[in-house]
């Protein structure tokens, strides 16, 4: 396919979200049906149509509509390349038409400028301060690759070399002893020997950063409550401590079993119903159901996607979990609330009407990451309990 093809794919697959089919789901359905295109076809595709929803607003704005035209017009010119793209040849998208004309991004609104819906905007102001429009204009932005090296079955310098096998460039990131970014081929991660053999996982560093802060010994028992895939559950087997994993939705940690048999880790998988027989945990860590604000240069459709509602109803799920946690947290144990939102409502507001409500811990730290360009936001506290 020639670039300019490509940029047509992208406007179907678009206008098949835009009408309330999931950007996956879309993107397969187009490659099904258009066999023809290669994998270095399929990913540039992706990429247009992810990077369209990071910035849908502007590039609509700077196109003239919110269509998957409008959109990938407005890319273009964001590129200087709408008479490259739009010239109508071959599979090319038609020239550019008597009502699309150019607009300034000067003068559009500071939601559009920044691409989030203008109710989410106090959320981040009061969350971020003077640093918003700085983490805004980053969540516009592709999100990095992280991995984390396993540290019960390999080195950092180690798992380096094995990918470099592999054409594949990873180098250390400062400041952490088991983080890597995949600079090179980062789509070969999955078919690596590397991944393969369990020496690393997906993660990235502002997750594993939380992981590490935790003070974990050998012997403890810990119980990761909102498991999911299981990534910190992992993460945490791998410092030699029992762990158990649970999840309301038994269907999210079918990947667990799997991931740890490659890791070398052994986690054991609870369902709801067995948490009461459980003995009390000495960790019990949270990883809340939440908007995922921190992460959305990942999953750009759910910030067009959240409403108010929805952010309410979170809260309400958030101080559910947190309380579950909390009764599953031995005395003298330490439980941990996280999520991957910015915003404080999720976050400290979460902590402190939980102090409210239940006695018997204490806050030992607060720590909360703004989305950077080595990783995504991410939010934790450490309680202990004392009673």
């Amino acid at each position: 396919m020639t670039p300019a093809a490509r940029v047509a794919a992208a406007i179907e697959v678009l206008d098949m979200i835009f009408d309330g089919v999931t950007p996956e789901k879309s993107l397969t359905g187009w490659g099904r049906s258009h066999r023809f295109a290669g994998s270095k076809d399929r990913a540039a595709i992706r990429d247009h149509v992810f990077q369209a929803l990071r910035c849908k607003a502007s590039y609509g704005w700077l196109g003239g509509a919110e269509t998957g035209r409008g959109v990938m017009l407005g890319a273009m010119r964001a590129a200087g390349q709408v008479d490259a793209m739009f010239s109508g040849i071959g599979h090319a998208p038609r020239v550019v038409e008597d009502g699309e004309d150019a607009r300034s991004l000067a003068d559009a609104d500071r939601w559009i400028q920044r691409d989030m819906p203008n109710w989410m905007l106090p959320h981040f102001d009061g969350a971020l301060g003077d640093d918003s429009n700085a983490v805004l204009d980053i969540l516009k932005s592709r999100a990095g690759v992280f991995l984390r090296v396993n540290e019960a079955r390999s080195t950092t310098a180690d798992v380096i070399a094995s990918l470099a096998e592999e054409d594949i460039v990873a180098e250390p990131v400062e400041g952490m002893s088991f983080a890597l970014q995949v600079i090179e081929n980062e789509r070969r991660v999955a078919h690596s020997s590397a991944y393969g053999n369990g020496l690393v996982e997906p993660q990235d560093t502002s997750s594993q950063q939380a992981i590490s802060a935790l003070d974990i010994t050998k012997g403890q028992r810990v119980l990761d409550l909102c498991a999911g895939g299981g990534g910190k559950a992992l993460a945490i087997a791998a410092r030699g401590v029992d762990v158990t994993a649970h999840d309301i939705d038994p269907k999210r940690m079918v990947d667990i079993a799997p991931r740890a048999q490659r890791a070398g880790v052994t986690i054991d998988i609870v369902a709801t119903e067995g948490l009461a027989t459980l003995e009390p945990f000495d960790l019990v860590f949270v990883d809340a159901p939440c908007s995922g604000s921190g992460t959305w240069r990942r999953n750009p459709a759910a910030k067009w996607d959240l409403t108010e509602d929805r952010l309410q109803e979170l809260t309400a799920i958030q101080d559910e979990v947190l309380a579950q946690g909390a009764q599953l947290v031995r005395r003298g144990g330490v439980l941990v609330y996280a999520t991957c939102s910015v915003f404080d409502v999720e976050n400290n507001d979460r902590i402190q009407t939980f102090m409210g409500n239940l006695s018997g811990f204490s806050i030992v730290s607060q720590t909360s990451i703004a989305p950077h360009t080595l990783g995504d936001g991410f939010y934790y506290t450490v309680l202990s309990r004392v009673t």
